[in-house]
């Protein structure tokens, strides 16, 4: 995809396991989403996150990207949708999550995989 392909894409991100470590309920270890997240708003795409956290592990997460200086379009949904389906399934253009068939991984010993955002930043840049 080419930046001008990225304007205006609506992209689903998932939080442990694709933008940090999988340490829930805690916010995990950083694994290289910040720059490519940061990339991919500066192109032009929206981004929502898109995760099981609730409550206080969802504030978090939240506090995460305000930290990291990345500008979310939503939290847990599209804030458009309503205007057009009452589906509860969040509408996004793409998905990027840890548990997505495909989504390219890094595997540690002892640890849950996450996503590989080198891998992710060639497929999208």
């Amino acid at each position: 995809m080419s930046k001008r392909n990225l304007k205006d894409l609506v992209i689903a991100v998932d939080f442990d396991g694709t933008c940090v470590k999988h340490a829930f309920p805690r916010v995990g270890e950083d694994i290289g989403a910040v720059p490519v997240l940061k990339k991919l708003v500066e192109a032009g795409a929206k981004l929502i996150l898109w995760t099981m956290r609730d409550k206080g592990s969802l504030f978090n997460a939240v506090q995460w990207f305000k930290q990291n200086e990345i500008t979310l379009y939503g939290v847990q949904r599209n804030p458009i949708q309503h205007e057009w389906t009452s589906s509860p399934k969040c509408y996004a253009s793409l998905f990027i999550d840890d548990a997505a068939l495909g989504a390219p991984l890094i595997y540690e010993d002892g640890e849950k995989p996450y996503i590989d955002w080198k891998k992710v930043e060639e497929m999208l840049f």
